[in-house]
């Protein structure tokens, strides 16, 4: 019997199949940010349509719908170019797709990056956000109806889910970009609607300082795997303004693509380095 967390082994047969990758390292990237694909050699490209078990529905704007898998330098990356939504009428599993998909390749390192609205007094479109916390907000987990890992019960602590010391290197090496960037609290919203401005009063009281629709569902997942998380969100808009657009956002990400790259660049090499491959001794955290 499948469990929610269970790899999707059609579509690991499928990626074993067409690329020799091993990937330690595996990167979603969110909204305007497909970019990261481009820094791939090596690529191969699986289309998100010909992955088993892949919910059929229409890539939002800005999501090119396909997995990539070859080399970032010499690490053996896979980059996930676009990603699923609750917002799309899928089920908190189904969003959880390229965490299981990532663990089962044998991937110990997520970084999840996302398109955010800025919440925190000075942020500023364009500006970059290092995730330190979050808060789901979805009223859903991808743990429901799963029984944990073998011999162990189904309760993830989550205290430290954004791993502190890839945090630490993050910091230092956009220092030595010259890249701003500050840590924050991400909060995870079913969507597809934006914030109204009392939405974003009570998010700041409860104390976000970005806010988007995905990401949170993806990390609770991969702690539950075994994975260690790294979180980046680009700021497209002040949140609770009037007028927004996904335009907007798309635009904002293109704008940030060359230091997020350059982060980027700099990150895959340490967290390859930092995360020992996993690959078929791989195996969930236990209780």
């Amino acid at each position: 019997m499948q469990h929610t967390l269970d790899a999707p082994t059609a579509a690991l047969d499928l990626v074993r199949s067409v690329s020799p990758a091993r990937p330690t390292v595996a990167i979603v990237a969110g909204s305007g940010l497909g970019g990261l694909s481009a820094l791939v050699t090596d690529a191969v490209v699986v289309l998100y349509e010909d992955l088993a078990e892949w919910p059929q529905v229409p890539s939002p704007p800005g999501h090119a719908g396909r997995l990539v898998l070859g080399h970032i330098g010499d690490v053996p990356v896979a980059v996930f170019d676009g990603r699923l939504h609750l917002y799309q009428g899928v089920a908190a599993s189904d969003v959880s797709y390229p965490a299981r998909l990532a663990a089962g390749l044998g991937a110990q390192t997520l970084v999840l990056t996302n398109a955010a609205g800025g919440i925190a007094d000075g942020l500023h479109a364009g500006d970059i956000v290092l995730l330190a916390d979050h808060l789901n907000l979805t009223g859903t987990s991808p743990l429901l109806g799963w029984p944990g890992p073998p011999g162990g019960v189904p309760f993830i602590p989550m205290a430290d889910a954004w791993d502190r010391s890839l945090r630490e290197e993050a910091l230092a090496v956009a220092a030595e970009l010259g890249i701003d960037l500050r840590e924050g609290v991400y909060a995870g919203l079913l969507g597809p609607a934006y914030e109204t401005p009392a939405e974003v009063r009570m998010l700041r009281t409860l104390g976000a300082d970005v806010v988007g629709m995905s990401t949170v569902i993806e990390a609770i997942a991969a702690r539950a795997l075994g994975m260690r998380l790294l979180g980046i969100s680009l700021v497209t808009n002040v949140a609770g303004h009037a007028h927004l657009s996904h335009d907007e956002v798309l635009e904002a990400g293109a704008a940030a693509e060359d230091r997020l790259t350059r982060l980027m660049v700099g990150m895959v090499p340490i967290l390859h380095r930092l995360s020992p491959s996993r690959h078929d001794d791989a195996g969930p955290l236990g209780p």
